[in-house]
């Protein structure tokens, strides 16, 4: 994975095929299982198999240590491996809160389907229509991108995080000295269309955070709330999602915790603690706190329809052209289908997973940003 596409990686089960996300390997924890087996598509009881893969994951990647939880018909799984803090050896718990980076995306293209569902936009108006001169220069035209170009990353804008100097800030030394800075969403789209596109819109598909950001922006402007208020509003409160929160500019993660380490996606040799950041750096591309409890519960919900209604859900979920909005969608050797994203930022990597009925949820997460063995662990959990 280059460096500057490690905050940007994530597009769903797509990315999860061809390889996907961090690394000091530690015993594990026991596998808590409430209201039943738990039940995997083919695991068995216990989730055994998912527990061996991610145990195996930490060892042999590196990684500081593992949570999961899995939630189906059959009840709630949940296990934790290895530890949370590598200088005080505190072990990693299912209940910790972290940075779930672009799984935020899941997030913000339901609010955007939300505001289509009630007739206050269209995905098929252009970026123009709502933010007005805001996407244009250097061959940039924000009249020919329409909002469901940025939902399926089909708009050609430049990945703002790709910038030589964003990259440098981001994805180097840099970093640590430069981790507390504060981003508006004006600045990095200023930043992603000081450089023309990469291709015209509609052309094909390439992920740039960039088209999140936009999208946080236009919730805003047709709501007249930021687009973490609208979030919280329609879906954390809703849901009683209680460990999930939009930080903006907090540089702290809410306790309880684990310690984030990065090897800054390829800038430094050795991990190096970077739990506190801020996140408007990734902003409505990636800025979410949540747990793995929580996640479960938001994706169950909304392939359960409780989030959109039928014909935005469909809409969301489409396998037509360059695929869904915010979610990706493939199928495992076992020929289970799922849907979901996965999510890296300093210091953090997730992934989360649902069937098609919303019956069946994983979400895992490691407080590294170098693991890319995300595969195998839909695998373990689905097929195991």
């Amino acid at each position: 994975m280059t460096r500057q596409r490690a905050l940007r990686r994530g597009v769903g089960v797509a990315a999860v095929a061809s390889a996907l996300v961090v690394g000091t390997a530690l015993p594990a924890t026991a596998g808590v299982m409430t209201g039943g087996t738990g039940g995997s598509s083919r695991g068995g009881p216990g989730h055994g198999g998912t527990r061996a893969a991610m145990d195996a994951a930490v060892r042999t990647e590196g990684l500081p240590g593992m949570i999961a939880t899995a939630r189906s018909g059959q009840g709630s799984w949940t296990t934790a491996i290895g530890t949370a803090d590598t200088t005080t050896g505190q072990p990693r718990s299912p209940r910790e809160r972290f940075r779930i980076g672009s799984v935020t995306k899941m997030f913000v293209a339901t609010v955007v389907l939300q505001l289509q569902a009630e007739g206050r936009l269209d995905l098929d108006d252009t970026v123009d229509r709502w933010l007005p001169g805001v996407v244009g220069g250097n061959g940039n035209d924000g009249s020919a991108i329409t909002v469901r170009q940025l939902l399926n990353h089909t708009s050609g804008l430049f990945a703002y995080d790709d910038d030589p100097g964003m990259a440098a800030a981001l994805f180097s030394p840099q970093f640590l000295s430069r981790r507390y800075d504060t981003y508006t969403p004006e600045q990095l789209v200023r930043i992603a269309v000081s450089h023309p596109p990469v291709f015209a819109p509609g052309v094909k598909r390439e992920y740039s955070n960039t088209n999140y950001i936009l999208a946080g922006m236009i919730v805003a402007e047709v709501t007249g709330h930021p687009y973490g208020a609208e979030i919280e509003r329609r879906i954390v409160r809703p849901l009683g999602l209680g460990g999930t929160s939009v930080p903006g500019t907090t540089t702290a993660v809410p306790r309880p915790h684990a310690r984030g380490y990065s090897k800054l996606f390829g800038g430094s040799p050795t991990p190096v603690d970077t739990t506190e950041l801020n996140p408007s750096m990734a902003g409505a591309a990636g800025e979410i706190v949540s747990t793995t409890d929580d996640l479960t519960r938001f994706l169950s919900a909304l392939m359960r329809g409780r989030l959109l209604p039928q014909a935005e859900l469909d809409d969301m979920l489409t396998t037509e052209g360059p695929g869904g909005l915010g979610i990706g969608g493939g199928t495992l050797s076992c020929g289970v289908t799922v849907w979901g994203h996965d999510g890296g930022i300093h210091g953090s990597s997730t992934l989360a997973l649902t069937t098609r009925d919303g019956r069946h949820a994983v979400v895992f997460n490691t407080n590294a940003d170098w693991f890319t063995g995300k595969l195998g662990l839909a695998e373990a959990e689905f097929c195991g």
